[in-house]
């Protein structure tokens, strides 16, 4: 059976027979976990080893695990630092910042992996403009070039974990106000002023990047479809004029920005037409329900090409891991860039 587009949500800690049936449909191809399917290390592990069992090829597992405010798993797991604070280490001293930042890449994966996960949707490369309250600290930098530079050590880090890199928000959500979870954001500026947003995705594609998540976000003078439903942006820019040749995921159809398109299956329809590998919906039993009804037969073999490359390598095991020095070392480095005090600047 191959992976199909659609990415679901299971509500607890172990699987219903609801949603065994649901990840066995051949639609499905991935699943994201969440803060409520969390209890502890070991219920984790098995959980995902149930989810794994469901099929073969084994479904994707994956999670937001950026770290500051998103990290789903915190008990057990090492408390990542907010992208923010990795950026301001790079200003004191840029070399110092890049291996934090590869360090930070390299825990936050092999835990994950420990754990079987697959992926983790890392890291945000949206541009500090300081209007953006749902993006914030999760952002690296004003800068552009140093948000590539450190988002690029971080994909190292986490390949040398074992897993698969994500960048987003395509094209970039920093500059917008509104919150997508809420509401659609609506950016005005021209193509020709977001060469600094698209200058990390830039750099990460000629640096070998596997996936990319697209933001609900609408261009007007780009295109009258928001990045995630645009043809325009997935296929032209991202793929053609940037080159990318990875799996591209919507974000989630269930958030408040997605609303455009009209109901959860024909979002999802308008998504894959645009161009979209993986398609989330989450929070949503019932929409997930209906499109699985209303999407029968559709499936893009390169698309389940694509998806099979994220599955993340094989890596030691939590116990291993934790006794390598190299997990004490990046354990010390995170702990220290997160206690240690901010930079204040005079106004």
């Amino acid at each position: 059976m191959t992976l199909g587009p659609l990415m679901v949500d299971v509500p607890g800690t172990e699987l219903t027979p609801e949603d065994r049936r649901v990840l066995a449909h051949p639609l499905v191809g991935s699943v994201i976990l969440f803060t409520r399917n969390f209890e502890g290390v070991h219920q984790l592990e098995r959980l995902v080893r149930e989810i794994r069992a469901v099929r073969k090829p084994p479904l994707l597992v994956a999670v937001d695990h950026e770290g500051g405010r998103v990290q789903r798993f915190r008990t057990g797991f090492t408390e990542l630092p907010p992208q923010r604070s990795i950026g301001r280490a790079y200003d004191l001293d840029p070399e110092a910042g890049r291996r934090l930042a590869w360090q930070c890449g390299w825990l936050l994966a092999a835990e994950l992996r420990a754990a079987g996960i697959d992926m983790s949707f890392a890291p945000c490369v949206d541009l500090d403009y300081g209007v953006s309250e749902v993006i914030g600290d999760r952002a690296f930098h004003r800068d552009p070039e140093v948000v590539a530079r450190l988002a690029v050590s971080c994909m190292q880090g986490m390949r040398t974990a074992g897993m698969v890199a994500t960048a987003k928000h395509f094209p970039g959500h920093g500059a917008v106000v509104a919150d997508s979870h809420k509401a659609l954001p609506v950016d005005r500026r021209r193509l020709e002023e977001l060469g600094e947003d698209l200058l990390p995705y830039r750099t990460l594609i000629a640096n070998g990047l596997a996936s990319v998540m697209v933001a609900h976000v609408l261009f007007p003078e780009v295109d009258d479809a928001p990045a995630g439903f645009s043809r325009r942006w997935i296929r032209q820019e991202l793929r053609w004029g940037l080159g990318f040749t990875g799996a591209v995921f919507s974000d989630d159809l269930s958030m408040g920005g997605a609303a455009f398109a009209g109901s959860v299956p024909e979002r999802a329809r308008r998504a894959l037409a645009a161009g979209c590998d993986v398609l989330p919906v989450c929070n949503d039993r019932a929409s997930v329900l209906a499109a699985l009804d209303e999407l029968a037969g559709e499936s893009d073999p390169l698309s389940q090409v694509r998806l099979a490359r994220l599955h993340g390598r094989p890596m030691p095991d939590r116990l291993a891991l934790q006794q390598s020095a190299r997990w004490t070392e990046c354990r010390a480095a995170v702990d220290h860039c997160r206690d240690a005090p901010q930079l204040q600047l005079d106004a």
